[in-house]
C-alpha cells in the first residue's frame, strides 16, 4: 500500500505539484495500479516466448547508396534570393 508520504516523495522525484485535497485521488490510482501490477504476477508465463515485436512483417532494406541529384546551384536555383553559395533569409536578431 501506498501512503502520502510515497505520493509526496513520487510527485517531488517526479517534479509534479498535488494538491493536499487530491493526495487521496492520486494515492487511490497508485493502489489500484500497483494491484493491477499484481495481478499481472499472477500469470503463468512459463514456456512463453519472449515478444520482440508485435509486427511479424520484416522490413525489407534497400542498397544504401548516393544519387547526386541535386546540386547546389540546382537547389539555389529555388530560393528567392542567394548570395556566395548560401540562402539569404531576413535578419532575425538584432
Amino acid at each position: 500500500m501506498i501512503d502520502n508520504e510515497t505520493v509526496a516523495r513520487i510527485a517531488f522525484l517526479a517534479r509534479l505539484k498535488i494538491d493536499d485535497a487530491k493526495m487521496e485521488a492520486v494515492k487511490k490510482e497508485f493502489n489500484g495500479i500497483l494491484k493491477w501490477i499484481d495481478q499481472l504476477n499472477e500469470v503463468n508465463t512459463d514456456n512463453v516466448e519472449p515478444l520482440f515485436s508485435v509486427n511479424e512483417n520484416t522490413l525489407i532494406c534497400r542498397n544504401d547508396f548516393v544519387e547526386m541529384n541535386n546540386t547546389k546551384d540546382d537547389i539555389l536555383a529555388n530560393a528567392p534570393e542567394a548570395q556566395y553559395g548560401y540562402f539569404v533569409v531576413p535578419k532575425v536578431v538584432e
